[in-house]
């Protein structure tokens, strides 16, 4: 059953994630130019795109589904896998990496149980890797979601983990 013919599951009634995306797009409705807006409010309600809504928004829009397969692979801040609710970020820029960033990482892998990259089964975390996070002096940094840590060692993780239930 494709998107739009999906009805909503507690009711039976219509489909609430498409009358959400109909009101996304009815807010852009002649707005030129409008697609990457469109596709960060979608993304924003789902936590990445999925291709069932991307669909929709190009029938929709009429844009051809290769053109925003273009705006959403070319942009990063576009994602087409489900992302966890936390998003860790390993700092791999020059000084982490001197003062440990890898090792950090690796811990991280294996307590999470996923490579960078991807997210847990449980969708609670997203392991991502960045050039740089801009705070050096605390090397080896992560962050998780907007909050810094840094002067990171393996033994530190998981009481950091922890607190992101």
């Amino acid at each position: 059953m494709s998107f739009v013919e999906r009805t909503c599951s507690c009711c039976g009634g219509e489909n609430p994630e498409k009358t959400r995306i109909d009101a996304i797009l009815a807010k852009y409705e002649g707005v030129k130019g409008a697609l990457i807006p469109i596709l960060q409010e979608v993304q924003s309600l789902y936590n990445y795109l999925p291709k069932d809504a991307l669909e929709y928004v190009a029938a929709q829009t009429g844009t051809p589904i290769a053109q925003i397969y273009g705006v959403v692979t070319f942009y990063s801040q576009f994602h087409l896998n489900p992302r966890g609710r936390n998003i860790i970020r390993v700092c791999q820029g020059t000084a982490c990496h001197v003062r440990g960033g890898k090792t950090i990482l690796q811990a991280l892998e294996k307590e999470l149980d996923i490579k960078a990259g991807h997210t847990t089964d449980d969708l609670r975390f997203t392991l991502e890797t960045v050039a740089c996070i801009g705070a050096c002096g605390l090397a080896p940094v992560m962050q998780v979601n907007e909050d810094t840590h840094g002067r990171l060692t393996p033994d530190k993780l998981k009481a950091i983990l922890a607190k992101y239930q």
